[in-house]
């Protein structure tokens, strides 16, 4: 019981404090907005954190959107309300012209050679290349999966196949509508191999 306790106080207040930060955000320098970027998604992009996406590498027109998306509360993200929506146009631009500029890294997840390869079988029939490109870095409004995290590339998935992803692509629902966990996994472990 005393555990629980103990565990509740120290979410609630690993909660404030990163609450404070966002209130911080407000009017800060970009190089003090990209700091605060890092506490989730990485020093340099690269998250470590669970279901926190890269930002690294991605298409510069992706990021612009994602953070539009955010900003104007059409894609809902609770922990991202806060940061982005008193950005400006010229905001949103700025800290994705950085993170696009980054170099992508591997999380440190371990990598199942065999869901790769079962992947690698799924990819092709659903032509994941079409609009991810064929090494999967992605373009335009198309996100790099190559090197993304597994975790986040599973949950996305799902969302877009349980259709419970605000602001979603409905094209992208359409792809993975019906497939199965174990094949969203097989696809998430070949994406984030590239």
């Amino acid at each position: 019981m005393r555990s629980r306790w103990w565990r509740s106080l120290a979410l609630g207040l690993a909660a404030a404090a990163f609450f404070a930060g966002a209130v911080r955000a407000q009017g800060m320098p970009l190089g003090e907005r990209i700091k605060l970027c890092g506490a989730c998604h990485g020093d340099g992009g690269n998250s470590r954190m669970p279901n926190i996406p890269s930002l690294a590498g991605q298409p510069e027109f992706f990021l612009v959107n994602q953070l539009f998306l955010f900003r104007e509360g059409v894609r809902k993200v609770e922990a991202m309300t806060p940061l982005v929506r008193d950005l400006k146009d010229p905001d949103l631009v700025a800290l994705a012209k950085h993170f696009a500029a980054l170099e992508a890294k591997p999380s440190e997840e371990p990598i199942e050679p065999a869901l790769v390869k079962r992947g690698e079988t799924l990819a092709g029939p659903m032509r994941c290349a079409s609009c991810h490109l064929p090494e999967l870095t992605g373009q335009q409004q198309m996100p790099r999966l190559a090197k993304q995290r597994v975790d986040y590339l599973i949950h996305s998935m799902k969302e877009f196949r349980d259709d419970t992803r605000s602001g979603a692509d409905t094209l992208m629902s359409n792809v993975v509508s019906g497939v199965s966990d174990a094949d969203l996994a097989a696809l998430a472990h070949y994406a984030a191999s590239r």
